[in-house]
């Protein structure tokens, strides 16, 4: 065995990382997952419209888009949670 000079004893520098801001954050996330977005957005509609007919008095169609909401925020969860699984799958 031949001995060879020691290895040096200064570590490697450490990589960087870009920060990443609220925007881009936002948008690399809605690429990955369109369907949490869009789903929002249909949650708030419908809510915002079922208090606008509760407000008029419209009981019948607020309770309707009460309901509607429900689904909605269902579907979101819905979309959410496969996301998750897609993402975890292509990570693997």
């Amino acid at each position: 065995m031949a001995a060879g000079p020691p290895p040096p004893l200064e570590p490697s520098p450490l990589p960087t990382f870009h920060e990443e801001g609220f925007a881009e954050k936002f948008l690399r996330k809605t690429r990955e997952n369109p369907l949490v977005p869009l789903g929002c957005l249909c949650t708030v509609s419908v809510l915002v419209y079922g208090l606008i007919c509760f407000k008029k008095g419209n009981t019948r169609r607020s309770q309707l888009m009460m309901r509607a909401r429900v689904i909605a925020q269902g579907c979101t969860f819905a979309a959410l949670v496969g996301g998750m699984v897609a993402t975890a799958i292509k990570s693997r």
